[in-house]
């Protein structure tokens, strides 16, 4: 059996395969690397045992795992919907923890044991459910950000139990007592962060953001820096972690950052969830299969209804309200968590963790699908949908980022162009010179630091949405990409070295090449007013140029 180095290492391979596996057949990682480490440890294969080194890797996971999520919260994004999530999430852990419990003692628990049981599954999954907004390109809807709403208060809900969890009191008043002490600590380590991060820390991410390396290690000691302080105040480590994520998320280098950080995370998140698998006995998984398989099939027709039902009573429309609710109707991984504290800390026993582990991959599993074949089941259900429907239920107007126009690289040329298309469309500036950054910030242009070729960056650019692309970066590959994923509708304007690039973008669906060095390069505001005053006008002209260019001509004055 393996340890130490040679067991971190087994899981790193056995990550890496079932991640591009799960990747594949459309599954969430977390329920592969459960898989594996049950696989893996003593129940299947007996290849890997637990160690201090896998356990510190475990420890690490969930710090950075609860860092990329604070990371990954911009709190402008759902200000709009801020106060009905709130509502809404408060009534709904209410309401699941209840059936969590109901249904933990229906199929046998008692005690402790279903209390713990109801906290573990009145959660959603934050991981999965943001990557699958994403995918879909459905995080900035209105159900997209509900169900994000939803899930920062959860995961606020979630740092504080973690912390509540690691307390020792024997009465009710000092169960409040500290629980009163928990919220002034996170308050003050949040105060921190937020004020810090934006008039300190800002400053110094600018200082060093050309330098990549540099970057990185800043944004990773800044997170150890709220793990130290949070663990100086009797925090958890991982409140401190996300706390200095959030802090983090409202500044314009966000975006970058977790480009950087996430692999990293997702190395550490892999081993936490193949360690859970490998503490669970083989015992446990026989004598809680059926139990699992009923109480997964209840909770999640339970918090379907649970969810439908709240965000219904705050005057959504049905529609909004089934989207929203069938996103949300798996345990989350902060389950899996929880019940590994709650043993950690003697409150319910060890094979436990095979009921939970068991419930979370059927729930997460069986979300994938409905997800998936969200809008067939809509079909299905629109009668029942119907009679939910009624004149004082509308949806809010959210803003969205489409049919807008995205600038790649900010110089002077850049800047004028601006100011024309601004006229016609909602701006985005995607550049990582640090010495625009304070201007952008303070622009009326939606504004992202870091690099285009980075996914992070360009998911946040919604590409496949905007109606007009110009891109004033020299490097190749960042119009290459550019090219291939933008929507064959939308315009583009690339910039090229030479002939021959300028050649190739053309093949690629560029509506227009700037070619460095070319006096026609300096033409691209009038061939903007050209576009946004005359399609046709503007089609001859390029295709003129496009004639020179191929002919290898000398262009026109």
């Amino acid at each position: 059996m393996a340890a130490g180095f040679e067991s971190v290492a087994l899981l790193i391979g056995a990550a890496t395969f079932l991640g591009i596996l799960s990747q594949k057949t459309g599954q969430p990682k977390i329920i592969a690397y459960i898989i594996a480490g049950i696989s893996l440890g003593p129940v299947g294969l007996d290849l890997v045992k637990q160690g201090e080194m896998i356990n510190l890797f475990s420890e690490l996971g969930l710090v950075f795992l609860l860092f990329l999520i604070g990371l990954e919260i911009d709190i402008e994004e759902i200000q709009e919907v801020l106060k009905s999530t709130v509502g809404i999430a408060v009534i709904q852990m209410a309401l699941t923890f209840a059936a969590g419990t109901l249904t933990a003692i229906l199929v046998g628990f008692t005690g402790t044991t279903a209390y713990i049981i109801g906290a573990a599954v009145m959660f959603s999954s934050t991981a999965l459910v943001v990557k699958v907004l994403t995918e879909r390109d459905e995080e900035t809807t209105l159900p997209g950000r509900l169900d994000v709403g939803v899930l920062l208060v959860q995961d606020v809900a979630v740092v504080v139990i973690l912390a509540f969890f690691t307390v020792n009191f024997s009465t009710p008043a000092q169960a409040a007592l500290k629980l009163a002490e928990i919220f002034l600590m996170i308050s003050i380590v949040a105060a921190i962060s937020f004020g810090s991060s934006k008039y300190f820390f800002s400053k110094v991410m600018k200082s060093i953001s050309g330098n990549r390396l540099a970057f990185f290690t800043h944004g990773i000691a800044w997170a150890f820096l709220f793990i130290s302080l949070a663990d100086y105040l009797n925090l958890s480590l991982e409140i401190g972690a996300f706390i200095a994520g959030i802090g983090l998320a409202q500044i314009p280098y966000s975006r970058e950052l977790q480009e950087d950080i996430r692999p990293l995370t997702d190395l550490f998140m892999a081993i936490f969830f193949m360690n859970f698998g490998i503490s669970i006995s083989g015992s446990s998984l026989q004598q809680y299969f059926i139990p699992a398989v009923i109480a997964s099939i209840l909770l999640i027709v339970f918090k379907f209804l649970i969810f439908f039902l709240t965000i219904d009573r705050f005057k959504f429309t049905p529609k909004t309200s089934f989207t929203a609710s069938v996103n949300m109707t798996q345990v989350s991984e902060f389950g899996l968590i929880l019940t590994s504290l709650a043993i950690t800390q003697g409150f319910v026993q060890s094979e436990i963790s095979g009921f939970v582990s068991l419930v979370a991959i059927l729930t997460m599993g069986t979300s994938a699908y409905l997800i998936r074949f969200r809008d067939k089941l809509e079909e299905e259900f629109k009668p029942l949908l119907d009679l939910f429907k009624s004149e004082e239920k509308t949806d809010l107007e959210v803003e969205r980022l489409e049919d807008h126009a995205v600038i790649i690289g900010y110089d002077e040329m850049a800047e004028k162009t601006c100011s024309k298309l601004a006229e016609e469309y909602d701006i985005m500036v995607i550049d990582q010179e640090s010495d625009k950054t304070e201007e952008l910030a303070e622009s009326d242009y939606t504004y992202v630091y870091g690099d285009f070729k980075h996914g992070e960056i360009r998911q946040g650019a919604n590409l496949k949405k905007a109606e007009f692309i110009l891109s004033f970066s020299k490097q190749k590959q960042v119009n290459n990409v550019l090219l291939e994923e933008r929507d064959e509708e939308t315009v583009v304007f690339v910039k090229a070295g030479n002939f021959e690039d300028a050649s190739e973008f053309y093949d690629l669906g560029a509506d227009y090449v700037m070619i460095e060095n070319i006096l026609a390069g300096n033409r691209i505001s009038e061939y903007i007013e050209i576009y946004l005053e005359d399609k046709e006008v503007f089609n001859k002209e390029i295709n003129s140029e496009l004639q020179h260019i191929r002919g290898d001509e000398e262009f026109p004055n």
